[in-house]
């Protein structure tokens, strides 16, 4: 079971897409409403998922560029109702992996983060192949 972190300057936001992310098979092992609480709980449950709020990212871009450096492998989430083409470039500039639209559409948010996580799994393989490794045994 995959891990995920929840940072969200709102409770409501907080408390629906925990109830997404735990019907749809995830362990949400924490919430934070800024970058710096979501931090310590990246320090103390090493997720796999991180959905984070746009503002919380606006307002902390320096917090978010050190969460990427930290936990390269982790799956980076934004959250937001409004996306227009600067907001995803400047997502992408940070490292963001993926974009979840709020209001949550339950169906939406988990085939987002699936796919999300399948592609990355497949960059991972091809990476390997294309270094000469081989993918592990049963894997092939």
């Amino acid at each position: 079971m995959l891990k995920a972190v929840i940072i969200d300057g709102s409770a409501v936001a907080r408390g629906l897409l925990n109830t997404v992310l735990m019907d749809g098979g995830y362990d949400v092992v924490g919430q934070a409403h800024t970058c710096a609480a979501g931090t310590a709980l990246l320090i103390k449950f090493n997720p796999q998922i991180v959905c984070i709020n746009r503002d919380q990212l606006e307002q902390d871009i320096p917090g978010v560029e050190a969460m990427r450096r930290q936990w390269p492998k982790a799956l980076i989430f934004m959250v937001s109702s409004e996306f227009d083409a600067a907001t995803v470039q400047k997502g992408h500039a940070m490292g963001i992996n993926g974009y979840i639209v709020k209001p949550f559409n339950a169906g939406t948010v988990l085939k987002t983060i699936r796919n999300t996580v399948i592609a990355m799994v497949k960059r991972q393989q091809k990476a390997l192949e294309d270094a000469g490794g081989q993918a592990p045994a049963g894997e092939e």
